[in-house]
């Protein structure tokens, strides 16, 4: 194992891991301890998880953009873990807001979903990442072979419903999601900008018939 391989391994991963794992101890901390949540403790948790989330999502589509710039392949042995803590902190918000938010009552889950849509964008979200997350090893990746990439840029889509969910349930103050949006769309369109700088280089490098001669 070269020297790389073992900072990742033996130093870079378990950081990584333990800062992921800072917001669900601050959460059930502050839930235990009784304080640090404000009055409304389950909201607030359902907050700390939602944004965790985006965060995490953000994180996981700027992988690649850092390793393209600082020209680190290695960066891309975190994007995993980034992208499964995403989706265990948008799982853990959707069991806070049917649990403890809810109680588990269906007929408030339902009323709740017909007057708050986006709801509904948040649990589509959640099903990509459910699925992205079960294929994320590395034997559903030689399983699904080129489709498995395919499925994993619906994270981009799932990012996208994620910002929306946001959005979407914020009346006055816009400012947090703004950011979210605008943090998205540049790394989008980073991708879309590489996408199209790729095939105009191909375009230009394709060899050029030869012009016919008048007979």
């Amino acid at each position: 194992m070269s020297p790389v391989d073992r900072r990742y391994r033996y130093v870079y991963k378990p950081l990584l891991f333990l800062a992921c794992l800072v917001p669900l101890t601050w959460a059930v901390g502050g839930v235990l301890a009784g304080a640090g949540l404000g009055i409304d403790p389950v909201r607030r948790v359902l907050g700390i998880f939602g944004k965790t989330t985006l965060n995490l999502l953000g994180l996981t589509l700027a992988v690649t953009p850092l390793r393209v710039l600082s020209g680190n392949a290695h960066l891309l042995r975190l994007r995993r873990m980034l992208g499964v803590f995403a989706f265990t902190y948008a799982l853990l918000h959707f069991l806070v807001y049917i649990g403890p938010f809810q109680g588990f009552a269906a007929d408030a889950i339902v009323q709740d979903l017909t007057k708050r849509p986006y709801i509904m964008v948040g649990f589509a979200a959640l099903l990509i990442l459910t699925a992205l997350a079960a294929t994320s090893t590395a034997g559903m990746m030689r399983r699904l072979k080129r489709r498995w990439q395919q499925l994993h840029h619906l994270v981009y889509g799932a990012a996208a419903l994620g910002v929306w969910h946001y959005w979407w349930q914020v009346k006055k103050d816009i400012r947090e999601p703004l950011l979210y949006a605008a943090i998205l769309a540049l790394l989008l369109g980073w991708r879309a900008w590489r996408r199209w700088r790729r095939a105009a280089t191909s375009r230009s490098a394709r060899p050029t018939a030869p012009e016919r001669s008048a007979a």
